[in-house]
């Protein structure tokens, strides 16, 4: 299992990722899960994955090597970001319908899910979250965040804090501590966790960070906010029974 998510802004794009892969109790790996493309010129982009790692490793694969050997259609040359995620869902297909029926009927799943957002030129900035099938959706400014991977833990902040008018340091805590909730509740996601902040309208503005587990701010963060929760517990209105009434019966 796996956690990801991002968040698109009114100034930018946050994206937050662990690293740890899980195919059974005694089987844990570390794996990056965040795709940078920053050096490309006048764009930008990451991608997140989660799912099937043989999957995501051969898209990331065949992303950077159309750009290197600048096939017809590769990140450096699409004209809209749509085209961007229309490319990776292709590829995404493509890579998926190889595998031979046999394995898929013996329970192998080649399914991943990706996170995809970035910017082009002076277009908007954008983000999208593109399924197995190779389709894709964008978040809403009602909810301007995507999830893949074990979402269920992290979300009940995202959907408490985040909106289209959040500053991008805010959106930025705001996915670490949802990170950590998820962390938390759930062993199979787990450290060194990424952060990428991009800020939109400044060339070349982002920021990508990795943070250690036994990094001194994730355990800043942690325990205040396993502090406040209990303040905040505390603080909640008492909750009080009505008088126990009293039913006599006539003997």
């Amino acid at each position: 299992m796996t956690y990801c998510l991002a968040a698109i802004v009114n100034d930018g794009l946050v994206f937050v990722s662990d690293s740890r892969t899980n195919a059974g109790i005694d089987q844990l790996g570390v794996f990056s899960k965040m795709h940078p493309f920053a050096d490309l010129d006048g764009r930008f982009f990451t991608l997140l994955s989660a799912g099937n790692l043989a999957t995501t490793q051969e898209v990331v694969a065949r992303l950077n090597r159309d750009v290197r050997e600048q096939a017809p259609t590769n990140l450096s040359n699409v004209a809209r970001i749509r085209d961007a995620a229309d490319y990776l869902g292709a590829i995404s297909r493509e890579i998926k319908e190889k595998i031979p029926e046999q394995q898929r009927e013996a329970g192998f799943s080649p399914d991943a899910d990706f996170i995809f957002g970035g910017k082009i030129g002076d277009a908007p900035h954008a983000l999208f979250h593109i399924y197995s099938q190779g389709n894709y959706v964008s978040p809403t400014p009602l909810a301007p965040f995507v999830q893949i991977g074990e979402q269920k833990y992290g979300k009940p902040i995202l959907d408490r804090i985040m909106s289209a008018d959040t500053d991008l340091e805010t959106a930025a805590l705001c996915g670490l501590v949802s990170m950590d909730s998820t962390m938390r509740s759930n062993a199979s996601v787990g450290p060194p966790i990424e952060l990428m902040v991009y800020r939109a309208g400044v060339p070349g503005m982002h920021t990508h960070l990795v943070y250690q587990e036994d990094d001194p701010y994730l355990r800043e963060i942690r325990e205040a906010w396993a502090d406040n929760l209990r303040l905040a517990f505390e603080r909640l209105p008492p909750l009080t029974f009505p008088p126990t009434k009293v039913r006599l019966v006539d003997s």
